[in-house]
C-alpha cells in the first residue's frame, strides 16, 4: 500500500515530467567545427539556428556553405566564480566555407553559458 509520502513523491514526479519549462531546448547548442588545420567549438542560440532552418550539424554546415561564411561565438572551458568548470563564450569568430570543413554536434558534461 502506498503511503502519503510515496503519493506526494509520485505526484511531484508527474508534475515535473509534464512541466514544459523543464523540457525546453538549451539556450545555446554547441558544435565542433573541424578543418584540416584545427578544430574549434562554437555555440549558436536557438533563434540563430531557427534562422538557418534547423537545429542540427547538417543545417549549420549547409548554412556555412550557402552563405560562404558564418559568425558565431567560440566556446572554451573556464572556471566560474565559485571554481566550477563551465563552457563559456570566449571570442566572436568568423568561419569561412571550405571543402574540408566538417561540423559535428558537441556534447559536454559542463554547464553551457549563453552569450550576453
Amino acid at each position: 500500500m502506498l503511503n502519503a509520502r510515496s503519493l506526494t513523491l509520485a505526484a511531484g514526479l508527474l508534475v515535473s515530467l509534464a512541466s514544459p519549462s523543464l523540457a525546453q531546448e538549451p539556450a545555446v547548442t554547441l558544435f565542433k567545427v573541424v578543418t584540416a588545420r584545427d578544430d574549434i567549438v562554437i555555440g549558436l542560440t536557438g533563434p540563430e539556428l531557427d534562422r538557418m532552418g534547423g537545429r542540427d550539424a547538417g543545417t549549420v554546415a549547409r548554412a556555412i556553405l550557402a552563405k560562404g561564411e558564418l559568425t558565431a561565438w567560440r566556446y572554451a572551458v573556464r572556471k566560474a566564480p565559485n571554481g566550477d568548470l563551465q563552457q563559456a563564450p570566449s571570442l566572436r569568430v568568423g568561419l569561412l566555407a571550405h571543402a574540408s570543413m566538417r561540423v559535428e554536434p558537441y556534447a559536454t558534461p559542463l554547464p553551457v553559458i549563453a552569450p550576453e
